[in-house]
C-alpha cells in the first residue's frame, strides 16, 4: 500500500483501527489484563518485551487483516521492534493494515478542566523516522474533564498545532481531544468540543485534512457535522472505558464513526489462552467492533 492507497483505505474502509499503543503507566495494566502479573517480570526491558509479545500475536493472528481492521495504532517501541521478521509497520502494511504511532508523551496536570500534552522537542525526528519505517499517521491524546471552554479551546488548538506539525512530515494526523465519560458535565463537553474543532477546521488550510479520534457522544448524532466535513478524512471513537458490549451499542448509534478501541477490543485475550482459543476469541472481538463499526442503527432525533 502506498500513501494514497492508505488514504483511501482510511476514507472509505468498512472496518475499524486497534489500538495496541498502551505506553508507560498503562503497560502493567494492559499486561495484568492479559493476565501477566507485575511479580512475573523485572525492569522494563522484560515488560516492554512481553508487551511486544502480545501485540505480535495479535497482530499475527488469523483473524487480524485488512479486511475488518484497517488501522492500528502502535507505540514508539512496538513499532521499532519486529513481527515475523519484519518491521512492525511492515508487518502490518503485509496484512492489508494501515500503521499509525502514538506521538503523544503523557498528559500534563490539570488546568481549567482539561489536561494537555506534555512537550514533544523530539517529535520532528520520531515523524521522520516513522515515515521511513512505512507509518501512514499520528496519534496524540488529551484529556477533557469538564466544561470549561478556555479548557477546551486550549486543548483543540494545541491538537491543531501538533497535528499541523505531523502534516508538514506529509502524514495524517489523529487528533484525539478525550472526554472523560464520567465527567458530570459530559454533554456540555461535547458540545463546546464540537464548536472548537469546527473553528479549527476551517481555519485549516484547504486541501488539508485530518481525522479525528472522540468519546462517543452523549448524545447520538451530535457530531454528523465532524463525519461529513470536507477537512475530516474519517471520525474514529475511543471506548473510554466502557466495556464492548456497551462501547458497541453506543458506536452503532452514530452514523459514519468506527471504532478505535483498545481496552474493548483486547479485554477477552489471555496470555495463557492456546493459539486456537486466543484466535477465537479475538476473532470474535473484531467481528463484534466491525459490526458496530459498519451497520448502524437508527436513532430518533
Amino acid at each position: 500500500m502506498q500513501f494514497d492507497d492508505m488514504t483511501k483505505k482510511m476514507a472509505d474502509g468498512n472496518g475499524f483501527i486497534a489500538a495496541l499503543d498502551q505506553s508507560g503507566g498503562s503497560t502493567p495494566k494492559a499486561l495484568k489484563g492479559y493476565g501477566i502479573e507485575e511479580s512475573e517480570y523485572s525492569g522494563e526491558t522484560e515488560m516492554y518485551g512481553l508487551i511486544h509479545q502480545m501485540r505480535s500475536r495479535i497482530i499475527t493472528a488469523k483473524s487480524f487483516t485488512g479486511e475488518k481492521v484497517i488501522g492500528a495504532i502502535l507505540f514508539e517501541r512496538t513499532m521499532d521492534g519486529e513481527v515475523d521478521g519484519k518491521p512492525t509497520p511492515q508487518a502490518l502494511i503485509a496484512r492489508g493494515v494501515v500503521p499509525f504511532i502514538k506521538i503523544d508523551k503523557g498528559l500534563e496536570d490539570e488546568v481549567n478542566g482539561v489536561q494537555m500534552m506534555k512537550p514533544m522537542p523530539e517529535l520532528d525526528a520520531l515523524l521522520t523516522r516513522a515515515k521511513a519505517l512505512g507509518v501512514y499517521g499520528t496519534k496524540e491524546r488529551s484529556v477533557i474533564n469538564s466544561a470549561n471552554r478556555e479548557g477546551i479551546a486550549a486543548v483543540v488548538k494545541q491538537q491543531f498545532e501538533v497535528g499541523a506539525q505531523v502534516l508538514s512530515h506529509g502524514m495524517m494526523p489523529m487528533i484525539e481531544p478525550e472526554v472523560n465519560i464520567k465527567s458530570e458535565t459530559r454533554a456540555e463537553c461535547d458540545q463546546i468540543l464540537l464548536e472548537e474543532i469546527l473553528k479549527s477546521l476551517d481555519a485549516l488550510p484547504e486541501g488539508q485534512q485530518v481525522m479525528l479520534k472522540l468519546s462517543l457522544p452523549t448524545k447520538p448524532g451530535l457530531f454528523d457535522q465532524l463525519v461529513d466535513h470536507p477537512k475530516v478524512l474519517r471520525v474514529v471513537a475511543l471506548s473510554g472505558g466502557y466495556k464492548r458490549p456497551e462501547a458497541c451499542v453506543e458506536l452503532s448509534r452514530n452514523r459514519g464513526i468506527i471504532a478505535s478501541f483498545s481496552r474493548a477490543l483486547l479485554e477477552d485475550l489471555r496470555h495463557q489462552m492456546s493459539d486456537d482459543e486466543f484466535n477465537a476469541s479475538l476473532g470474535g472481538a473484531i467481528d463484534e467492533i466491525h459490526a458496530a463499526s459498519t451497520k448502524k442503527v437508527a436513532v430518533a432525533a
